[in-house]
């Protein structure tokens, strides 16, 4: 059975991220060779990931790691997804896309205004990293909310039902 994960804002290479988000590495390759083991011991190389956005932040960095990450990726673009040209991410990334759907669940980088979701009811997002979701239906994908691991598709529905019901 194919298993399908989120994972968001990684910021692969970016020494300055440690500092602004409080991550707990001392330098960016510790930050990387965490994220590259946490990413291997949960994800199989048969399964589904989708990142939503800021993997990179350098074309050395993303050719250095993303070869090493299990599992077929998919990229919903972010803002700082802009190691051009696309075909750097054409290589590692099977799907580039704004946006996707696993009901009740929608997929973007940055969290949407609710009347952009049509009939998903939860926005799982990243962008903000540290920060909490804004009030509503939002759950919060980057890797400072998740021990800086992808987590599993199920996780999240079983999030936005609760909190649906809340």
């Amino acid at each position: 059975m194919v298993n399908v994960y989120i994972v968001s804002d990684t910021h692969f290479g970016h020494a300055n991220i440690i500092r602004y988000c409080n991550r707990p590495f001392a330098d960016a390759r510790e930050m990387d060779a965490a994220m590259i083991e946490r990413w291997n011991a949960t994800v199989r190389p048969q399964d589904h990931v989708y990142h939503l956005g800021d993997v990179a932040m350098s074309q050395a960095a993303l050719h250095r790691v993303m070869p090493r990450l299990h599992g077929h990726k998919r990229l919903i673009l972010g803002n700082h997804d802009n190691v051009a040209p696309i075909s750097n991410y054409a290589q590692y990334f099977g799907k580039i896309l704004m946006w996707r759907q696993f009901h009740p669940l929608l997929l973007t980088h940055a969290p949407i205004h609710p009347g952009s979701f049509g009939k998903m009811r939860v926005n799982v997002h990243g962008h903000i990293h540290q920060q909490p979701s804004p009030e509503g239906p939002y759950l919060n994908a980057c890797v400072e909310w998740r021990d800086y691991t992808p987590v599993h598709l199920d996780t999240l529905i079983a999030d936005a039902r609760n909190l649906c019901h809340d």
